[in-house]
């Protein structure tokens, strides 16, 4: 890195920067820290379990906000209350909304008067037409049964969730199992997770008419 023009440096010396630079190592860090810092002066409380989710109880309800780098998912009971945490944070960052979220990190969220559906169908599409599987015949199972994994001498492993494992140094029968799951989810794109308030101990309950492929998830 060099030193603006016509700002000379002596030998010996260096400039120190009071800003994060984009593109910087530490830039990504600085900017949650900030961030964090911003929403907690808001009284939001930085979960232990998930950094990325910062919740904030009022008078008026629950109130969370979820954070993905520069992305902000807001929730609560009250319009008048959200549109308040949205000023507040354009008035420090100048925040662009978008609205109601519709899409946010390969979820798509529909409302309707029952609750929330999510689902992942364009995720899904998208993925099995990067991997070229567009023509391969949906698997019903994320892994072959019986199938054992290992990187060198170490423990054999079967779960889906942890083929990330082997992102260092991956091998062909790791390649076989992410293609085997692809397969699986393209056979699963209008699965849906609906979340309601309704009981399903209630017969006329709208959470218990739902469709074969739903999740049905109560508050």
């Amino acid at each position: 890195m060099q030193p603006p023009e016509g700002y000379p440096v002596p030998p010996g010396q260096v400039c120190r920067h009071k800003r994060s630079l984009y593109g910087l190592k530490q830039t990504s860090r600085q900017w949650n820290q900030e961030f964090t810092d911003k929403l907690q002066t808001y009284d939001f409380v930085q979960s232990s379990h998930d950094y990325c989710l910062f919740t904030k109880v009022t008078s008026l309800g629950l109130f969370a906000l979820l954070v993905y780098v520069d992305d902000v998912l807001i929730a609560g009971p009250s319009e008048i209350e959200i549109q308040n945490i949205k000023q507040y944070l354009d008035e420090l960052f100048t925040i662009k909304d978008l609205g109601s979220a519709k899409y946010f990190l390969g979820l798509e969220l529909a409302r309707s008067a029952q609750g929330l559906i999510l689902t992942q169908t364009k995720y899904i599409k998208d993925l099995v037409s990067e991997t070229g599987l567009s023509n391969a015949r949906a698997t019903t199972t994320p892994l072959p049964t019986g199938i054992k994994f290992s990187a060198g001498a170490g423990n054999p492993i079967a779960e889906p969730e942890q083929l990330s494992q082997f992102l260092q140094s991956p091998c062909q029968q790791h390649w076989d199992a992410a293609m085997h799951l692809v397969k699986y989810l393209k056979g699963t794109p209008y699965k849906v997770v609906a979340l309601t308030a309704f009981s399903l101990d209630q017969p006329s309950s709208p959470g218990n008419q739902k469709a074969e492929h739903d999740i049905t998830v109560n508050r």
